[in-house]
């Protein structure tokens, strides 16, 4: 007969893998499962674009490609994914104006501009602020800055 600090042992054993292989820096165990989640969203997104490069064919133009953003309500506010294959040099302070202007509080964020362009960001209300902001309005605010942002890099070109 197993022992419960054996299995206690082999979950924390298990725990601690998962936090390897999705590169968590949280101590306790709901927090191990939570960054998994987030990973495991991270990588169907990221299936997702691939899937639809193979479905566009070689034709598809590698400049004229738009960042996926994802944007939905969670408990401690808005979260925000944007991934892009290719660089985009200056769109995050586009997108951080959004943020600005809609009067969130950046959390905390993830960002990686080095070969592609991958955001990961959680905003919250400002207290001034007493209004609920809703995350399909935050959507169509960064998607039209993601077009301001191309516009600027259109015309500098």
């Amino acid at each position: 007969m197993v022992s419960r600090k054996h299995k206690k042992d082999v979950l924390h054993e298990k725990l601690q893998v998962l936090r390897s292989i999705t590169n968590s820096h949280a101590k306790n165990d709901s927090s191990i499962i939570q960054d998994a989640s987030k990973y495991i969203e991270e990588l169907k997104q990221k299936v997702e674009i691939l899937n639809h490069e193979i479905a566009s064919g070689p034709s598809s133009s590698y400049q004229n490609s738009w960042p996926v953003v994802t944007v939905e309500a969670v408990e401690k506010g808005i979260q925000v994914i944007m991934y892009s294959e290719r660089s985009c040099p200056g769109l995050l302070v586009f997108v951080l104006k959004v943020f600005e202007e809609l009067s969130l509080n950046v959390l905390e964020a993830r960002v990686s501009c080095t070969g592609s362009f991958h955001l990961e960001a959680l905003g919250v209300e400002s207290e001034q602020n007493g209004e609920s902001i809703d995350a399909h309005i935050v959507k169509q605010t960064i998607l039209h800055a993601i077009q301001n942002w191309r516009e600027n890099n259109d015309n500098q070109d």
